[in-house]
């Protein structure tokens, strides 16, 4: 086995530059408000109608700390907070303006994607890829976890 650094380091640093050129791409697109800490709410699986305290489990977050990015990210006018319809519970949306901002993330993953593709080779990329979708599923069994 090779020495430091061990995989998961490479894969922290690999997702910091991801996180870089998303927050790059999402200021270049005009939302300038935007800051770092709202990736927790916006990442995989986005959160357009889940409760709050789901949120906060998902995130591995308290539930005090997801509150204060939803209020942050509802002033801006990323995010609503409002109840289904014959329910009490408040759930939390995308407004137009935060599927916006979706879109300027996913626009920028695809440019990198490609960009990677190029410079590792496109089958080695897609192997990397698929790699890692069967990691992220074994992670995510409960007998994982």
């Amino acid at each position: 086995m090779p020495g430091p650094p061990f995989f998961g380091a490479l894969l922290r640093i690999v997702w910091q530059h991801v996180r870089d050129r998303m927050l790059q791409a999402i200021h270049e697109a005009g939302f300038t408000d935007f800051q770092e800490p709202h990736f927790a709410v916006f990442s995989f699986p986005l959160p357009d109608g889940m409760r709050p305290s789901e949120l906060a489990r998902q995130k591995r977050m308290s539930r005090q700390a997801v509150n204060y990015l939803l209020s942050q990210l509802e002033e801006l006018g990323y995010v609503e907070r409002r109840a289904a319809d014959g329910s009490d519970r408040r759930l939390v949306y995308l407004t137009p303006r935060g599927h916006d901002v979706v879109a300027a993330i996913f626009a920028c993953l695809r440019q990198l994607h490609e960009q990677w593709s190029k410079e590792v080779g496109k089958e080695r990329f897609d192997d990397f890829v698929d790699v890692l979708r069967q990691l992220s599923t074994k992670a995510q069994e409960p007998a994982n976890r």
